[in-house]
Parts: C-alpha cells; structure tokens; sequence
C-alpha cells in the first residue's frame, strides 16, 4: 500500500509516499481501506522532531474509510461499512489503516467531513471533561476558531456553559455562530475578556499554545482552572494541566457525535483538502497555523 513517511526531520520537503506492506487488524481491531484522513498539528511537530525521536516514521491518527478486514471479535461492524475513527499506530495516512476506536459515520457525512472529526471532539472532550466544564460557568477559548476550538465552543455551549472565544477579527462571525462569544487575542485580552465577563471566567482553554497562560490563570482565577493544549512549557512553569491523550482519552465521544451532527446540533468544517500526494503542501498550510476548520487528505 502507499503511505506517508518521512526518514529524517525537518521542512515538508522530508515527506515521501512509499510503498508499505499491508497492515492487519489485531483482537478488537478493524482494517478499513482509506478515503480520507485528517491532518493535525501533531503531524508537523512529528516531521520536525518535536514529539517521537524514532525514525523512519509513518503518519496520521485519524481516518474514514470502508471496512475491508476485521479482527478477531469484532462483531458491531462488517465487512463494508462506513467507518470513522483513531488508528493507534500513528500510520492512517495511507491506503489502508487499522483502526483501534471507530463507530459508523453519520448518514449525513462524506469521507472527508467523517476524517475531520476524531481528533478535534476526543481532544475537546477530554479537555472539558478536565476542566469539569458544566451547566451555567464561563469558558474562555484561546484560539477558538481551528478544529479543536471550534468543536470545544460547541460542545461546552451543549453542556450549558457560556463561552468567550479568541479568533482573529475575520472569525468572529465564525464563533458568533457556533455559539460563542468572540473577542480578539493579542495585548490586552484580559480587559476585552473582563468587559464580556467583569468577574473574569470559571474556566480557561488554551488550544492555540500562544503564551497566554499568565492573563488566563488571572482571568480564571487559579492555574488548576485553566488546562493548555498546545503550551507543555508554560505549562510546567506555571502550575496548568497540559493535556495529553495518554492520560486517559474521551473515545467515547466518537459513538456519541453522530447523533448530535444528525441532529443539527455540531458541525466541525474542512478547510481544505488535498490529495495524498500533496501531503507537504497540506503540512505547508497546517504548521502556518492560520486553519478554520480541518485540513484533509484524500486517499483512493
């Protein structure tokens, strides 16, 4: 099978698509052949030697495709079937990916909207879930307009909180929509907040790892109120949970969004697509870091 894979770090100029043996379902697994898969940040930080030290190395952790092998007990899907979901390898960026988590795709939904989701809502709700965020609190966003901060606006409005968003001025239309309030990041986010919310917010999300854990904590009133997504040194340095999926993932959330998207109730856009034997240009665009929505590519 074709596959995404680079050899050594560095620009998007290092990726290749070669020529891969075929992967098989283990016990609990399904193989699906790919029509789609999601590029996420954690991509480009791969390619650049920012997360795995280990070489050579395959990518991507979320993908849509059809069922084409099952593995040993799997008995909710068949041979087939539309699915959508995480490949624990790290390796969906191809023709033919094993799927770990999955659930059908929503009747609603092609390929590449299915391959948008898994890990925007799994990191959103694993973040909320940290933060505990409920029924009539406020929920401040950093960098709400991309995949994870846009499906954390929704979801949090679903559980009843009030949500301040950060975007640039041309996104704001965009939260407005999704539910949230929006104001705009850079100095001063503090007193645009405070005028929304005089008392400061219950809770604080940082998606967009921009260096605004200190006016975040002040807003929120305490570092255990604020979680980061993308900013693991501030983080330590100043007492914020980072969060990460190896500490326990919210894979739930995959079965339970179809009914919410069927219902009108949330809707994640793709950005853009691209073939896969575009990948780098979708790196180029991704690692610019200015994406509403999610980047896809298009397999087979």
């Amino acid at each position: 099978m074709k596959a995404a894979r680079f050899h050594q770090f560095g620009g998007p100029e290092v990726l290749e698509i070669v020529e891969l043996p075929d992967p098989h379902p283990g016990p609990g697994q399904v193989r699906i052949a790919v029509r789609a898969a999601g590029v996420s940040p954690s991509d480009w930080k791969k390619r650049r030697g920012l997360m795995d030290e280990g070489l050579p190395q395959t990518l991507g952790y979320e993908a849509a495709g059809v069922v084409d092998e099952l593995g040993e007990g799997v008995a909710d899907v068949a041979v087939g079937d539309r699915v959508f979901g995480f490949s624990a390898e790290g390796a969906a960026q191809a023709e033919l990916a094993v799927l770990s988590h999955y659930a059908p795709i929503p009747q609603s939904l092609g390929f590449a909207d299915a391959a948008a989701l898994p890990a925007a809502i799994e990191t959103a709700t694993r973040a909320l879930d940290q933060l505990g965020v409920a029924s009539g609190g406020t929920l401040l966003v950093n960098g709400a307009s991309g995949s994870v901060g846009s499906a954390a606006v929704q979801l949090a409005a679903m559980r009843g909180a009030r949500v301040i968003g950060t975007a640039s001025p041309a996104n704001h239309d965009y939260l407005r929509s999704l539910g949230a309030e929006p104001v705009a990041y850079g100095e001063g986010l503090a007193e645009r907040v405070r005028a929304l919310a005089p008392d400061g917010v219950g809770r604080a999300l940082d998606v967009a790892g921009s260096g605004v854990l200190p006016e975040l904590i002040e807003l929120a009133g305490a570092p255990e109120r604020v979680v980061t997504l993308a900013d693991f040194a501030g983080a330590q340095e100043h007492g914020v949970r980072f969060s990460r999926g190896d500490a326990g993932r919210a894979v739930h959330v995959l079965a339970e969004i179809g009914a919410l998207i069927e219902a009108g109730r949330f809707a994640l856009p793709v950005a853009q697509t691209f073939p896969l034997a575009e990948i780098a240009e979708a790196h180029r665009v991704s690692e610019d870091g200015h994406v509403r929505g999610k980047l896809v590519l298009l397999v087979g």
